[in-house]
């Protein structure tokens, strides 16, 4: 099995190019450390229930624990050629923890994929996000606008916007990832893993064209 890490900032596309991938090849999974956390805290499975101890004291769950959860998928899911990993590691000391896994587990570490958008890009995506608060679905004034301002084409309740996706707040979450992410970028780089695509230009197709090219 392969895994590739994705890497990029908030807003980057990292989610939505790995979901289109996997809708489309089923050999190919996008495994979101946070919906996987959430997922085994649901499920009650022996993790999740460790995990759930940790956040309900406010407390980090440990890195070797998020580790192990990502080895119970792999290992679950055998079947797969190829693991879209986003989430996780975020940090070096993420990186030597997971590195150890997979050479345990005998999987490949295929690359660390790094999606390139600018700030002012990132900033005008995520300040742009418009979420229904009644149906959870997701609309941006600059990209997938409602029909009517305001307005969910779903249910018609009105739309809000998430403190999270305020202006001042996105430049707060870039700042924390240029922090967490740069000695990651360099760590991968060091160990000729590190492949990069743009994130900013053209159609989901064509960025996921760009993704499968990068990684195969």
């Amino acid at each position: 099995m392969d895994i590739v890490i994705l890497l990029g900032a908030p807003g980057s596309g990292k989610g939505t190019v790995a979901a289109h991938l996997s809708a489309k090849d089923a050999t190919i999974a996008h495994l979101s450390t946070g919906d996987l956390l959430r997922g085994a805290v649901k499920a009650g499975t022996p993790a999740g229930l460790e995990a759930k101890g940790y956040m309900e004291a406010g407390e980090l769950v440990p890195d070797t624990l998020i580790a192990r959860l990502v080895g119970d998928y792999l290992e679950s899911n055998g079947q797969l050629k190829t693991v879209l990993l986003d989430g996780f590691p975020r940090n070096v000391a993420q990186a030597d923890i997971l590195a150890d896994l997979l050479k345990r587990m005998g999987h490949t570490l295929r690359c660390a994929l790094m999606l390139e958008v600018s700030d002012a890009t990132v900033t005008a995506r995520i300040s742009g996000r418009r979420v229904c608060p009644a149906c959870g679905a997701v609309f941006n004034v600059n990209m997938l606008p409602p029909r009517q301002e305001g307005i969910c084409d779903a249910c018609g309740a009105q739309l809000i916007t998430r403190r999270d996706d305020l202006p001042e707040t996105v430049a707060h979450r870039l700042e924390v990832y240029r922090e967490q992410t740069f000695p990651l970028i360099a760590y991968y780089r060091e160990r000729d893993l590190l492949r990069t695509i743009d994130g900013e230009h053209g159609d989901v197709d064509v960025k996921c064209a760009h993704v499968l090219g990068a990684i195969r």
